[in-house]
């Protein structure tokens, strides 16, 4: 598995001071608020179970499941849910989506008005990753780890075909793997 990484994006050591800084913003911004830590599977969940063990205020957490790629590495453009948000507290909670990265945008632009649409108190958004290049909606994460280039990254969650999502670091996967 190895070997189909062209290059380390982010060690191990980089991931975890990104996800300390990110914790201790959300903890002073949402200090005073009914935190909701939304996450969207599956890319997300590493990102989001170590943002929870550094967010030093009280949290609920929830998860949701969407999907806007078929069976390739592009959008198909529309986004499905597949696990939604069932709460009766929604206009209770301000809700934080954790996402593993944006690339098009439209996944989150889409949960972000579908949530207010919903009900819930105020909507904001998390992201490991942001690929701004590849943007085709407005759309800008409230809170972001890192900005990458356009490449297909993999590792801390992040799959190529439900692979390589348990590697502990962010790695660009090398084309011929995904261009078979």
């Amino acid at each position: 598995m190895r070997n189909d990484i062209l290059k380390v994006l982010a060690s191990e050591e980089d991931i975890d001071k990104i996800v300390k800084g990110l914790a201790a913003k959300i903890s002073e911004d949402y200090k005073d608020k009914n935190l909701l830590m939304l996450c969207i599977l599956k890319g997300a969940v590493v990102f989001m179970g170590d943002l929870m063990k550094n967010v030093t205020i009280p949290t609920q957490i929830d998860f949701m499941k969407v999907s806007s790629y078929g069976s390739g590495t592009e959008s198909s453009g529309s986004v499905n849910i597949i696990l939604d948000l069932h709460r009766t507290d929604l206009s209770n909670l301000d809700i934080l989506i954790i996402e593993d990265i944006i690339d098009s945008g439209k996944t989150l632009s889409h949960l972000v008005e579908y949530l207010k649409l919903k009900g819930a108190r105020s909507v904001k958004t998390c992201t490991m990753l942001d690929k701004p290049s590849r943007r085709v909606v407005d759309f800008s994460p409230d809170y972001c780890g890192m900005s990458i280039p356009d490449e297909f990254v993999i590792g801390y969650g992040l799959d190529y075909a439900e692979d390589y999502r348990a590697l502990p670091y962010i790695g660009v996967l090398k084309p011929e793997v995904y261009t078979k």
